[in-house]
């Protein structure tokens, strides 16, 4: 019996991390629920034994069912027939274990019918699901919308929605449209309000919404009269007992194709106001978008272990000129580079849901009762750090997802480019990682701010003050080098005091940041554990070069040359 969880040890590696006893502190508030749910745990160890024991299951049902049906569900995909959705055989059986295992709702309180686990163990099982399948990721993977109604709906909503995903119920959250995709200002889907009825009735479309056919839909749409942008905006729920929405299509995707992505026909559907009103993209679709961000990091981060495990195996498999062909150094530094980004975007990931958890149990708990000036303090440092990582992370992982996928068809030669082999499914499932979501690009936009204000280069020396074994200290000066190149090109771009360079720099600033923190990140891992010593020098070498790289291109960059980069706009002559 394979077991993902298991079978990779970095996993409880990462589960054990220092700072998992104060984000259990918080999330469990003084174990108060001990002694009203029997599966709530007595103290940090039994919550800790937990999580093992559920990851375990996880780890089981992925190696056992999720994984061997991938192939069949890749080849059925779902299918649309009377505006419903049918899903393939095998994304079903897979919904069934995990309902039956308890494993919908895992974040949410257990006054809701959920586990109550922070956000780390969730966001590990997403890492495990996702490399088992990352179509079946998106699916599973849309019950984190559930924290938006525990955030943002009052309690009513909550007693009435979150219990029923916690059951295993679906979720989904339609924000684009035709017109409105990377900028939902753009959003037109109509709210209108029935005093009659006492209710919101929704008319328009929705596109590439993906699991669009679940139980419950979070919905961005216009609620205010002559409004063109983000301040007309509000949220909603739909509940698809109530009708009115219709799937027109199913998109015929390149990859993911078990999560059927829909076009949605919405005609006076009922829907009820979530929060408060002009704040569905100012507030509740940033947040959405941030845990939805954090999800495709897990989904990232598994796609690269399956990809690593798939070139590395056939590399051994696969003999040439007399020998496996792992036996070339072109192939080891390949295999090699493959285990350091994987090893690289997981520490990052789990260090960017710490923030997360930190600061939203500290967020919940205000909600409750007043903070001290210490856990403001703490609420502050920890949201900031969120914000810093979660474009910066979502950027990397899924780039390195990609160029692991990439890495794995090459690995595998002409076979690769044949459907025969899992590399292949891989390949075409890891492209939308650093599309949907936000792209690359967009991440970008998002994580200049914290390399022009210093938010990066703070976080960088307070990893370089760690305390490390004096074995890794050659490592650690290499890291400090880097970090003063990245220092001087940031100097370099913002004293020119021109916004359109920096935005044309922007790329290269954010990935020197993002390698430096992943290769400090590395650094504290081996300080830890000697196993990821092979991984923090082969990151080392691969992500000094590419900071020098862009370092150079920074310095050595002409301002009027940045004309040449421009298109040019033909005009036709009448």
């Amino acid at each position: 019996m394979a077991n993902f969880y298991l079978d990779t040890p970095s996993l409880k590696h990462h589960l054990q991390h220092p700072l998992m006893t104060r984000i259990v502190e918080l999330k469990e508030r003084n174990f108060a629920d001990k002694s009203e749910y029997d599966y709530a745990p007595i103290d940090f160890e039994d919550a800790m034994d937990s999580y093992d024991k559920v990851l375990e299951i996880v780890g089981e049902i992925c190696g056992d069912i999720i994984a061997p049906n991938a192939e069949g569900v890749d080849q059925e995909g779902p299918t649309v027939a009377n505006g419903r959705v049918t899903y393939a055989s095998g994304t079903q059986k897979n919904l069934d274990a995990t309902i039956k295992a308890g494993l919908m709702g895992m974040s949410m309180p257990r006054r809701y019918g959920g586990l109550n686990f922070p956000v780390v163990p969730y966001i590990m099982a997403a890492d495990i699901v996702s490399r088992a399948d990352a179509g079946f990721e998106n699916l599973w993977g849309l019950q984190d919308c559930a924290e938006t109604l525990y955030e943002f709906g009052n309690e009513d909503q909550r007693q009435r929605y979150i219990p029923r995903v916690c059951a295993g119920e679906t979720m989904s959250m339609d924000l684009t449209e035709p017109d409105a995709g990377s900028d939902l200002q753009s959003v037109m889907l109509k709210a209108t309000y029935s005093e009659k009825d006492d209710c919101w009735y929704l008319n328009g479309v929705k596109r590439f919404i993906t699991n669009g056919d679940s139980d419950i839909h979070l919905v961005l749409a216009r609620s205010e009269d002559g409004t063109k942008d983000g301040r007309g905006l509000s949220m909603f729920i739909y509940d698809k007992r109530n009708g009115g929405v219709n799937v027109r299509r199913i998109e015929n995707k390149m990859g993911i194709k078990g999560s059927p992505t829909c076009e949605l026909v919405f005609k006076n559907a009922k829907a009820e106001l979530c929060g408060d009103r002009r704040l569905g993209l100012i507030k509740y679709v940033m947040a959405l978008m941030n845990g939805a961000r954090l999800g495709i990091m897990a989904q990232a981060v598994g796609l690269c272990e399956a990809a690593y495990r798939e070139g590395v195996a056939y590399a051994k498999e696969r003999c040439q000129f007399g020998k496996p062909i792992i036996e070339f150094p072109a192939v080891y530094e390949m295999v090699a580079l493959m285990r350091a980004k994987t090893d690289a975007a997981r520490a990052m990931l789990y260090e960017t849901a710490r923030f997360v958890d930190v600061y939203k149990c500290l967020d919940d708990i205000s909600k409750e009762r007043k903070l001290t000036p210490e856990e403001r303090a703490e609420q502050k440092k920890y949201a900031k750090l969120a914000d810093a990582f979660t474009p910066l992370g979502k950027g990397m992982t899924t780039e390195f997802a990609n160029q692991n996928a990439y890495d794995a068809i090459q690995i595998h030669g002409g076979s690769g480019f044949m459907k025969d082999y899992t590399c292949e499914r891989l390949y075409r499932d890891a492209r939308i990682t650093n599309i949907y979501e936000g792209t690359t690009q967009l991440q970008v936009v998002a994580a200049i701010r914290y390399v022009t204000t210093g938010g990066y280069l703070a976080q960088i020396r307070e990893y370089e003050k760690m305390e490390y074994k004096p074995e890794l200290e050659t490592l650690r000066k290499r890291l400090i080098a880097m970090t003063e190149l990245y220092e001087k090109a940031v100097q370099m771009v913002t004293d020119t005091k021109d916004n359109e360079y920096l935005d044309f720099q922007a790329r290269r600033l954010v990935e020197m940041a993002g390698h430096t923190i992943m290769g400090y990140l590395l650094l504290q891992e081996t300080n830890c554990c000697e196993s990821f010593r092979r991984s923090a020098e082969v990151y080392l070498c691969y992500g000094e070069t590419e900071v020098k790289k862009n370092y150079n291109f920074i310095s050595s960059f002409k301002a009027e040359t940045l004309g040449y980069y421009k298109p040019e706009l033909e005009t036709e002559e009448n």
